[in-house]
């Protein structure tokens, strides 16, 4: 059977396209860079770049954000596809997306390359972004946030020992909500997955239980 050649079909580029998520001084926030060549120059974007012949999605996705961000050695989820024939002024570039939730205490931001500058943003007060990326970051907000109702991920946000008020905490800034103290605490301790650790020592008022999350637990389950 003859072989359908490939050299006949035109080759759109590949980028790739990263959402890091924080949470500083009690607000989610994301890393923004400031584009430092056209197209956009000057505006702020998602940290991604061209994809090379030679490499593949995820370590491409972590050079350009090392490259543009100085952030390394992070856990990456593959997002979605982003392909619309008109969302880059330069040609047909379809961009394939990344997430990641990161302690910011634990990295230093250093723009470089073809970024001018790295700075993080609150989610309530995100720029002019180029490109499609106001579509990205929405799509990335609605899956963190999928993540927090499904899985542990906000635990990793939290020392090794923590309160219930700790995590209540994280969970009302990323879903911008108060959940009442009661209803949250008692939901979370009949799922089982918490541990007693004691009670916090050098505290003025009555001192709270902590906690640690238990180990080997489901991939999914019904957090909130």
């Amino acid at each position: 059977m003859k072989e359908e050649s490939i050299h006949k079909f035109e080759k759109p580029s590949v980028t790739v396209d990263t959402v890091i998520f924080t949470i500083q001084n009690k607000e989610l926030k994301i890393l923004l860079v400031k584009r430092g060549i056209e197209p956009f120059k000057g505006k702020w974007a998602i940290p991604g770049g061209f994809v090379r012949i030679d490499e593949n999605l995820e370590d491409a996705a972590k050079r350009e954000l090392e490259e543009e961000t100085g952030v390394k050695n992070v856990y990456l989820e593959q997002l979605y596809t982003f392909g619309n024939p008109k969302r880059d002024p330069r040609g047909r570039v379809i961009t394939v997306s990344y997430m990641a939730l990161i302690n910011s205490d634990m990295i230093k931001l250093e723009a470089k390359t073809d970024a001018s500058m790295a700075q993080w943003f609150s989610t309530k007060k995100i720029p002019g972004v180029a490109f499609d990326h106001n579509k990205i970051l929405d799509y990335a907000l609605k899956r963190l946030r999928w993540k927090f109702e499904y899985t542990t991920v906000a635990f990793s946000l939290l020392p090794k020992e923590f309160t219930i008020s700790q995590i209540q905490s994280i969970y009302g800034i990323v879903f911008n909500k108060k959940f009442d103290k009661r209803n949250f605490a008692k939901k979370l301790l009949s799922l089982d997955i918490l541990k007693e650790e004691g009670i916090k020592k050098d505290v003025s008022h009555r001192p709270p239980m902590l906690y640690s999350l238990k180990a080997n637990i489901e991939d999914i389950i019904e957090i909130i």
